[in-house]
Order: C-alpha cells, then structure tokens, then sequence
C-alpha cells in the first residue's frame, strides 16, 4: 500500500521521465505557506514546475494540437487537382457558352457560401471600410474567372494553364505600383523568363510564321484563348493585391460571397446582352455544371486551408502541379497531345513563378 506522499508524487510523474531528487529546496513547504498566508493555490497548481496547469499536463494537449507536417502541401496538391479536373469538365461541356458556365458555377456556390457565412456569424456586407475591396475583389475576380473560362473553350486546357501562371509577374508589377512593395532586378528577370514562355505558346505569325502544326483548333482561336489567359492572369494577379490588401480583416468565406454574387450579375448581363442563355440538352452536361461549381469551391477552400498551415513560398511552388495536371488530363481525357512549343512555354512559366516563390520565401525566412 503506497503512502500518501509517494501518491501525489507518481501522479506528478510522467511516464518515461523517471521523478530525481533535484527537487527544489522548499518545495513541499509551499503548500503550507500559501494556506498560512491565506492564499491557497487555484485548482491544478505545480509546485514542482511552479505553473497552474502543470506543464507535463499541458504538453500532450499541445501535441495533439500541432499540424501534422505536409499537410498544407498535400491540400495544396488536393486543390490543383479538384482545379485540373474541373477545367476538364469546362472543356467537355457542350453547347454552353462560358459565361453560362461561369453563372453556374456561381449559383451552385452560392448555395454552400450562404449556410457557412450564417454558422460564421459573419454576416454578408462585411467591415465598412473594407467593403469597396470586397467589392472590387468580386468584380475582378468574377471576370477573372469568365475569362480563364473562356479560354478553357477556345484554346487548349494546357495552353491555358499555363499562361495563367504568369499571374505571379503581375502580381510583382501591381504590388509595386499600389502597395509601394520593391520591384528588383530577379523581379524583372522572372517577368523575361514567363513572357518568353507566353510567346512559345502564343507562337505569333511575325515570329514564326504560318506554322501551327500541332493545333486541334485554328489560329483565330488559339490567338483568342491565349489572350483570354493572360487578361486572367493580369485581372487574378490585381484580385491578388486586393486580397493583400485587406489582410486578415475580413473572412475568407465573406470574400466568395462577393466574388460568387457579383460575377452571377456580371454573367446574367453579359448573357443578355450576348443572347447566349441556353439550358443544356443533355444530362451530363448538367451533371458537369453542378461538378465545376462543387470542384471549384473545393479547391478554392482547401487552397486557403494550405496557406493557413504552411508558408505561401512552398505553397506556391506546389501550384504548380496545376501545369502537370493539365498536361496529364489533356492527354488522357481529351487526347490532345501538348506541342514541344507548349512544353518549352510551361517550363519557361514555371521557371519564373518558381522563381518568384523561392525568392520571396527566403526574403521572408531572413
């Protein structure tokens, strides 16, 4: 039977961390001085470790709350998938114009904002000195999406991709107009390094003639959905220092909110000034419509997951598989074998926003 000192003592105790006898001088008179003194000691209260809970105590709860290493690249590997498979079904949906597509998209997240946004308590008008941004965020990055969209449709998915990921250069450019952010020598080298990699692409005429060997569809449209990539590429790298701009002020989910409700007017406007509102005839395509918004919004939460628990550099440099996804699924879905000038632009591409990320992750580690 144990004594009722030798109790309190193995209760104390951690598994593994066998108790010394360096126990501090004094240690067990402090009990009775507290009550003495008419202060006894709150609930949970060391006086081995001198700290109220106990810090043996606390450090498993602290365990289990730490992140579990890689997450934040696997969810940011989760989201270019879910954003690759969804270009997919943009490509295969028939006979519905981009605008269409992008207004379906908006009411299908809709539907899943409006419950988050009540659980949240965050309301749907937002701080009032930020609401200009949130309005300014909904409306680019609504057009940003019809135009990625857009391209989607007349040029290849891989084409498109990775124009899009010239987004970082112009990024740089508008952070050093409006944010006053530094604009270097490397900046200006990535910024040679993706428009090199646009024209590859692009492969205008002045430059390389009347060579389009290797395209599905004609010039007219290749020329038409690669400019579409970039005014995506310049409109989501703006969305991108409006969101800097606001910071940590407002909620994330609040942000759809304007993006989904502004770019569903943009699109209903657009639709009726075109004429282009047509139901989809066949059911797959339907199934598709509903697919793009669900992989959308999907990837769009799980891209702000990953940026919360890991840092933007590696994030960024995980993006990347965007272009890996678009190659893989342009080949196996759609049977469009990329060109060698499409291969040689990617690399180009991704050297610059590799690049870009690198250098901005060890400017933030110094």
């Amino acid at each position: 039977m144990r004594s009722l000192d030798n109790t309190g003592v193995d209760e104390l105790q951690e598994p593994g961390l066998p108790l010394t006898d360096d126990t501090p001088p004094g240690a067990n008179e402090e009990p009775a001085a507290a009550e003495a003194a008419g202060t006894p000691p709150g609930p949970g209260w060391c006086w081995l470790c001198r700290s109220s809970p106990c810090a043996s105590r606390v450090q498993p709860e602290a365990k289990k709350k730490a992140c579990c290493p890689g997450v934040g690249l696997f969810y940011t590997l989760l989201s270019a998938f879910l954003f690759s498979v969804g270009s997919v079904f943009v490509k295969k949906v028939q006979d519905v114009h981009a605008v269409e597509i992008s207004a379906f998209r908006c009411v299908f997240q809709m539907l899943v904002i409006v419950p988050c946004l009540i659980y949240r308590k965050s309301g749907f008008i937002g701080p009032k000195d930020q609401r200009i941004f949130l309005f300014l965020r909904g409306a680019v990055g609504s057009t940003a999406m019809i135009l990625l969209y857009y391209a989607f449709q007349t040029t290849s998915i891989a084409d498109a991709t990775v124009i899009s990921f010239s987004c970082p250069v112009f990024t740089s450019i508008f952070a050093l107009i409006f944010l006053k952010e530094k604009y270097s020598l490397w900046d200006a080298l990535f910024t040679a390094f993706a428009i090199t990699g646009v024209i590859l692409i692009v492969r205008p005429p002045f430059l390389f003639g009347s060579n389009t060997s290797g395209m599905n569809e004609n010039y007219t449209d290749h020329l038409k959905g690669t400019l579409a990539s970039v005014a995506h590429a310049v409109l989501a790298a703006f969305t991108l220092v409006i969101i800097r701009k606001m910071g940590k002020s407002v909620d994330y989910f609040l942000m759809i909110w304007y993006y989904v409700v502004l770019g569903l007017v943009e699109c209903v406007v657009v639709l009726f000034i075109l004429g282009e509102w047509s139901l989809p005839y066949c059911g797959l395509d339907r199934l598709f419509l509903m697919l793009i918004g669900l992989f959308g919004l999907a990837g769009q939460v799980f891209l702000a997951k990953a940026l919360q628990v890991e840092k933007a550099g590696p994030v960024a440099l995980m993006r990347t598989m965007d272009v890996v996804f678009a190659f893989i699924f342009q080949i196996i879905f759609l049977n469009d074998v990329p060109t060698w000038w499409t291969v040689g632009g990617a690399l180009c591409v991704i050297a610059s926003s590799t690049g870009a990320a690198i250098r901005k992750w060890c400017h933030n580690t110094k």
